[in-house]
């Protein structure tokens, strides 16, 4: 089983190749490919009811006798595949996350995940992935996103969501496995694991840049106890009981 994400908004819009096999003359197929027994070879292929990139032949143990595949080499591998499983686990109060994600000067990186993070860096329109493990009855602290959009897969584990938009508008609502959940750019946010077991997301960001994201327990404490005073109408030294927690 597969989890995919791409990067647009608009209706994806995909070519398979049997699909560009067909549209293509079958004239102009057979000059390109050159088989043997020429535009007759070509015309022995026959478009099937059923798109087949999704629903394999029944008899393809028939049709296929064997299928190899030469592994590339290492610094070619290493620009499209990144092994998220091992890598380091980003421990937070409350859960752990661990990335697939660019890094500025490959901050915390081996040198197989720089040339992952470089690669992904270099293109445009590009993701960064993330496992999220919130523990049972623990919190994802509300935060922010500056640059990027949010979407998440509930693996495992069951939530409670909440967002607030720019414009002060609040949703809340739980998730459960096989929910999917999307938090748009600059949207507070924040994730709280509600089951016995905990709760595990695959999230995806649509940024290939290093993410700026913004805490609650951040802005919080970077803002000065006489502006709080001012803002919630309580006595300055109230906000000193306030921890300075680490992220």
């Amino acid at each position: 089983v597969f989890l995919l994400f791409f990067t647009t908004h608009e209706e994806l819009q995909t070519l398979d190749v049997d699909d560009a096999f067909f549209s293509t003359p079958e004239d102009i197929a057979a000059k390109a490919l050159k088989p043997q027994g020429g535009v007759n070879f070509i015309r022995t292929f026959k478009k099937q009811v059923e798109d087949q990139a999704i629903n394999l032949p029944p008899n393809l143990d028939e049709l296929v006798k064997s299928a190899e595949y030469v592994q590339s080499p290492d610094n070619l591998v290493w620009q499209y595949f990144y092994n998220l499983k091992e890598s380091t686990e980003h421990h937070f109060p409350g859960g752990i996350f661990q990335w697939a994600r660019y890094r500025r000067n490959n901050t915390g990186l081996n040198e197989t995940e720089k040339i992952f993070s470089e690669s992904l860096n270099k293109h445009e329109n590009t993701l960064t992935l993330a496992t999220l493990r919130i523990f049972s009855n623990e919190l994802g602290q509300p935060h922010f996103h500056f640059n990027a959009n949010e979407m998440g897969y509930v693996i495992s584990g069951c939530g409670q969501v909440g967002v607030i938009t720019s414009s002060g508008a609040t949703a809340s609502f739980n998730i459960g496995i096989g929910d999917v959940i999307f938090f748009p750019v600059g949207t507070q946010h924040y994730i709280k694991s509600i089951c016995d077991e905990d709760l595990l997301l695959i999230l995806a960001y649509s940024t290939g840049n290093q993410l700026e994201t913004l805490r609650m327990n951040d802005y919080f404490h970077a803002t000065a106890d006489h502006i709080l005073a001012q803002l919630f109408f309580k006595e300055q030294d109230e906000f000193k009981k306030f921890p300075k927690a680490s992220k």
